[in-house]
C-alpha cells in the first residue's frame, strides 16, 4: 500500500493512504542507510493490522526534492508568513528564510497577515521592499477572513511548505483554509494530541485535490547553511539579475567602484533595505568562514 507521511514523531509515522491513516514505524534498514523518512515523503507501507490502522514503512519512493529547514520531501514551493503588525515584521529574518528558500531551489510566495492592523502606508513600504525581487505578495487577514482565495489559488494543486515566526496567525490561516478538509486525521490528532493553534511538529495537511500544506513550527532564527559569501547575491534575485554587469569579476558589491548593483541602488532600483540585509549577510558569512565556521545565525 502506498500513502504520504503526513507526520513523524517520536519514533511514529503517519502515513495517509486511500485507505485512511496508518501509524508505522520505519524499517531498521533506514538508520543503517542513513535515511530518516521525513513529512511529505511518499511511502510504501506493510499493513500490519487493519483494525488499529497500523503498519511499518518498507519503502522511501524517490524524492523530488528534499529541504533542510524545514525538514520536508516533494515540496512545489514555500510560503512564508509574517504580520504586518502585531508583531512588526522582522525583514532581516524574512530575508534569510527567502535566502535559504533560494539556496535550496525552492519557489517562494510570502504572505503578509493582520492586514486589518495596519495602514495603507505599511503596506506600501513591504510592495516597495519586494518589488524588485519578483516575490509574489500576498496581504491578509485571517481575523477579517480576507484573501483567503488568493491564497487558496496560489496553493492549488501544489505540495506547499508553510513556515513563519510564531504569533503572526500561521495556524489561524491554516485552519480557515483546512475549513473543507475531508481528511482522516482523527484518530491521529487523538494520539498526538495535536493543538489547535500551536504547531511542534511539522505536519502535511490536506486541502484541496492533490494540493497539501506543509504546516511547520514557528521559528526565532535561521542559519545559512552552506552559504558562501561569494555566492550570496546568487540568493538574492535583483542583485542576481545584474550577474556580468560589474566593473570587477567576483565583486562583492560592497566596497568595488563602478558596482552595477550600487548603481541600483542609488537609481532606486533595488531596495535600501534588501540592500542593507545582503552587506549584513555578507559581513556575517565573512566572518564565520574566517573562523572556520560553515554558517551564521540572527536571533
Amino acid at each position: 500500500m502506498q500513502g504520504k507521511i503526513i507526520r513523524g514523531i517520536g519514533g511514529f509515522y503517519y502515513i495517509h493512504t486511500s485507505c485512511g491513516v496508518y501509524e508505522c514505524r520505519a524499517r531498521g534498514i533506514f538508520r543503517k542507510d542513513n535515511q530518516k523518512p521525513l513529512p511529505g515523503d511518499r511511502v510504501r507501507i506493510d499493513v500490519l493490522d487493519e483494525e488499529k490502522k497500523e503498519g511499518s514503512i518498507r519503502e522511501i519512493l524517490p524524492r523530488t526534492n528534499s529541504l533542510i529547514r524545514p525538514a520536508v520531501a516533494n515540496v512545489d514551493q514555500a510560503m512564508v508568513i509574517f504580520a504586518l503588525a502585531s508583531p512588526k515584521p522582522n525583514f532581516n529574518l524574512l530575508d534569510r528564510f527567502l535566502v535559504m528558500m533560494e539556496k535550496q531551489g525552492l519557489p517562494a510566495l510570502i504572505c503578509f497577515n493582520k492586514k486589518d492592523l495596519a495602514d495603507q502606508e505599511t503596506v506600501c513600504r513591504v510592495e516597495e521592499r519586494y518589488r524588485e525581487a519578483g516575490y509574489p505578495l500576498l496581504f491578509v487577514s485571517a481575523a477579517a477572513g480576507e484573501g483567503l482565495d488568493g491564497i487558496r489559488k496560489r496553493l492549488l494543486g501544489r505540495t506547499t511548505t508553510v513556515a513563519g515566526p510564531s504569533g503572526v496567525g500561521k495556524s489561524s490561516l491554516i485552519n480557515l483554509l483546512q475549513d473543507n478538509v475531508r481528511m482522516e486525521t482523527g484518530a491521529v490528532s487523538e494520539k498526538i494530541e495535536r493543538g489547535r493553534h500551536t504547531t511542534r511538529h511539522t505536519e502535511l495537511l490536506w486541502v484541496d485535490e492533490d494540493t497539501y500544506i506543509l504546516d511547520t513550527p514557528g521559528f526565532s532564527s535561521i542559519d545559512l547553511i552552506g552559504v558562501e559569501k561569494e555566492a550570496l547575491g546568487q540568493y538574492f534575485p535583483e542583485i542576481a539579475a545584474l550577474e556580468g554587469q560589474c566593473r570587477f569579476a567576483g565583486c562583492s558589491h560592497i566596497a568595488e567602484p563602478d558596482c552595477s548593483v550600487k548603481a541600483a541602488l542609488e537609481a532606486g532600483r533595488i531596495s535600501a533595505g534588501r540592500y542593507e540585509d545582503y552587506k549584513a549577510f555578507y559581513e556575517e558569512l565573512k566572518e564565520s568562514q574566517r573562523k572556520g565556521g560553515r554558517s551564521c545565525r540572527i536571533q
